[in-house]
This record gives structure tokens, C-alpha cells and sequence, in this order.
């Protein structure tokens, strides 16, 4: 039986993380797909452990895996760490907290199993599927970076800053990923994009963005970050 290994890095993330839990659990998958869910503690001083501690012991079935760093190193030093414990035929990366549905998990896993795609990504652009409205400033940042990517890749993708990532497990365990921050999705697409044949597809997700106040961690830093790390990845390797 092919399985799904849901890689979900998690930072403080206590008054949420059994709700994306419930959602990741209730997730019927097509082809009778099983589930591995990774939950990667990235240190937090909230309780997240202990929520999926007891979460694991009430609800887990045995599908749930906790792996904790010994300190902060970042969000992509634990989607790192999720990708290499996976054991899943597939692997998709999973925000901890309420931004997107892991109902539409389906939707993309229908190109890769119908054997016509390696790497599938969600896009927030794409299609009719409900999207809260939030900034302005972060759309600009977001397509301005998925711009900057494509000239540098030669992609076509709408959305290149999307967490619903879902690889081949083979190919993204080939990668040797180096950024521990938000860099990971620039960093990610820059060595997708250079591997011999590889095929990318896209598919139309719903977002449901929250705010600062609501939890919301990236900055105009990592904006920089992202820049900093398209030229480096696709230029200065």
C-alpha cells in the first residue's frame, strides 16, 4: 500500500495544532493512500509538545510521529528534518496552523498518481477555491518573488511561496536543502527546477490567511531572505 508522509513543522503553535491534527486525521485519501504525520517541534515554550503528546495518546491510531529539535533552528531546519525521517511514498508539507485545508491534499495527489508529475504544487492564485483577503503589500511580495523565481528557473508557476509542496519522496530526499528559515521555498524550487526531467504541475488550493495578531510569523525580512536566496540557488551554486 502507497502511503503519505504530511511533514507539519511546528513553533508555538499550542492553541492550534490539535485542530490541524483533527483535519490532517479526518483526511480521506485517494488510492487508499495511508497516512505518516510528522509533527517537528521547532522548540517552542508554549505546550506545543505537550498538546501533541496528549493528542498522540488520545487520537494518534499510531500514525503520528513527534520529533523535537533541542533549540530553535527555524522552520525550514524542521521541514528538513520531517523529509528526512519520512518513509511515505509522497511527501507534503503542512502549515500547523488553520491557513490551509488539508481536505485538498486529493487535489493534488491526482496528477501524482495518475503518474504524470514528481512535484506537485497548491497555488493561492489558481482557480475558484475560497482565499480570505488580507494585504496587499504581501500578494505584491508574493508574486513579485514567484516572478523573480520563473525568470531565474524558467518555471511557469503562479505561486512558488506556497506551503502545499507534495514531492515524490526519491527526488526531494535527493536534494540537499541548506536553508533553515523561510528560505526553504525558494531554495526548494531552485534545486526542483534544476533536476534533469523532472515534471512540476500545479493545482488551484483555498487559503485562509491569518493575521499578525492571529499568529502570522513571516516578515518583510524574509522577503529580503527569498530574494537573497533565489540568486544564490540559481546562480551561485
Amino acid at each position: 500500500m502507497q502511503s503519505l508522509s504530511i511533514v507539519i513543522p511546528a513553533y508555538n503553535e499550542a492553541a492550534t495544532i490539535y485542530l490541524i491534527l483533527d483535519k490532517v486525521m479526518s483526511v480521506s485519501l485517494i488510492g487508499g493512500l495511508s497516512k505518516e504525520v510528522l509533527v517537528v517541534d521547532d522548540h517552542s515554550s508554549d505546550g506545543t509538545i505537550e498538546a501533541v503528546d496528549q493528542y498522540i495518546n488520545e487520537k494518534g491510531n499510531g500514525q503520528i510521529r513527534l520529533l523535537k529539535h533541542p533549540r530553535n533552528f527555524g522552520k525550514g531546519a524542521a521541514i528538513h528534518t520531517g523529509i528526512a525521517e519520512a518513509t511515505g511514498d509522497f511527501v507534503i508539507i503542512q502549515d500547523a496552523d488553520l491557513e490551509y485545508d488539508p481536505e485538498e491534499y486529493n487535489l493534488l495527489l491526482k496528477p501524482m498518481l495518475s503518474g504524470v508529475a514528481d512535484v506537485v504544487y497548491g497555488s493561492r492564485f489558481l482557480g475558484g477555491n475560497a482565499h480570505r483577503i488580507l494585504f496587499f503589500w504581501h500578494s505584491i511580495g508574493n508574486k513579485f518573488l514567484t516572478f523573480l523565481s520563473n525568470m531565474a528557473t524558467n518555471l511557469n508557476l503562479t505561486d512558488m511561496e506556497t506551503c502545499y509542496k507534495l514531492f515524490r519522496r526519491d527526488v526531494i530526499q535527493s536534494l540537499k536543502l541548506r536553508e533553515r528559515r523561510f528560505g526553504f521555498e525558494p531554495e526548494v524550487t531552485a534545486r526542483i527546477s534544476k533536476l534533469p526531467g523532472i515534471r512540476i504541475y500545479e493545482v488551484g488550493i483555498s487559503y485562509y490567511g491569518r493575521t499578525f495578531e492571529e499568529g502570522k510569523k513571516i516578515g518583510w525580512r524574509d522577503g529580503f531572505r527569498a530574494i537573497y536566496c533565489i540568486l544564490r540557488y540559481n546562480f551561485f551554486r
